[in-house]
């Protein structure tokens, strides 16, 4: 919808009339290239539970499908936050090789202390390496060393009542939208003599609103338009894969963490017109 109204704020006769000084929408957005405002504390809470009942029984391996379409961001810090030994996303790509790997870490890792394991799912990560058939892949080739049970979370991770975090952070965006429009109204106001009967739509005018670098910020529907992936639903550039790596040190795999960043650290800092929202 938004996109519709951007290309066709230059024809819709409802942005010209004086009446309708401004035309705005405001939406809210879980995640922006650049950064993120939630983490479903529900996915994560389940895998607790999951792992807290599995604590009891020894040599068992959950396989847990997560919500999110095309987008692994839940799946996969959901399996960093709980501890998880593998996480199945559509942005990066696997095989069967991949899925060996896993099941000989948890086999070896059957023999340590820790006799549990969790692999968590995402539900558009593969049209083939369904959920059942990595449950059915991990039964048969965990046999006589650990067994498995299979999870759907599907709505569980949705609703439930709204954390402390979650109000104050309501009321931030709430009333810094509200500033915004009220600000761009004013503006408009203050031209309406010279613009009498011309639109008084910009090219900002039309945005979405969410978290970047801690900082509450408006980004037109033009700009995010060039970073997505509209077959998908996702953004072209997921920050949070790079935090993959330490996924799978927590989970002692052979892998390293690549602390450096070739762009410029930037400081993050608060102005008078972007209140930090955290």
């Amino acid at each position: 919808m938004l996109l519709n109204a951007e290309e066709g704020k230059g024809r819709i006769r409802a942005f010209h009339r004086q009446n309708w000084s401004e035309a705005w929408w405001v939406e809210k957005r879980g995640q922006q290239p650049g950064g993120s405002v939630w983490v479903s504390l529900c996915a994560e809470e389940t895998c607790d539970r999951i792992k807290q009942s599995a604590s009891g029984t020894k040599r068992r391996v959950f396989i847990i499908e997560t919500m999110g379409g095309y987008c692994g961001y839940l799946a996969n810090m959901g399996a960093l936050s709980a501890g998880a030994d593998a996480a199945y996303i559509f942005e990066e790509p696997f095989d069967i090789r991949d899925l060996q790997t896993n099941v000989e870490h948890l086999t070896e890792k059957m023999k340590t202390s820790i006799q549990r394991g969790l692999v968590l799912r995402n539900e558009s990560c593969n049209e083939n390496y369904t959920t059942d058939f990595i449950y059915q892949l991990y039964s048969e080739e965990g046999r006589g060393v650990f067994d498995c049970r299979k999870n759907v979370l599907g709505h569980m991770q949705q609703g439930g009542a709204p954390s402390p975090f979650d109000r104050n952070f309501g009321t931030k965006i709430s009333a810094r939208a509200m500033q915004w429009i009220t600000g761009k109204l004013k503006e408009a106001q203050g031209k309406g003599a010279e613009r009498r009967g011309r639109k008084f739509v910009t090219d900002d005018s039309i945005c979405v609103l969410g978290i970047c670098q801690r900082n509450l910020l408006f980004r037109p529907v033009a700009e995010l338009k060039e970073e997505t992936d509209f077959e998908h639903r996702i953004p072209k550039e997921q920050w949070w894969l790079k935090l993959r790596p330490l996924m799978k040190i927590l989970a002692k795999y052979k892998a390293s963490f690549e602390v450096s960043d070739s762009s410029q650290l930037e400081h993050v800092h608060s102005g008078p017109e972007e209140p930090a929202a955290i």
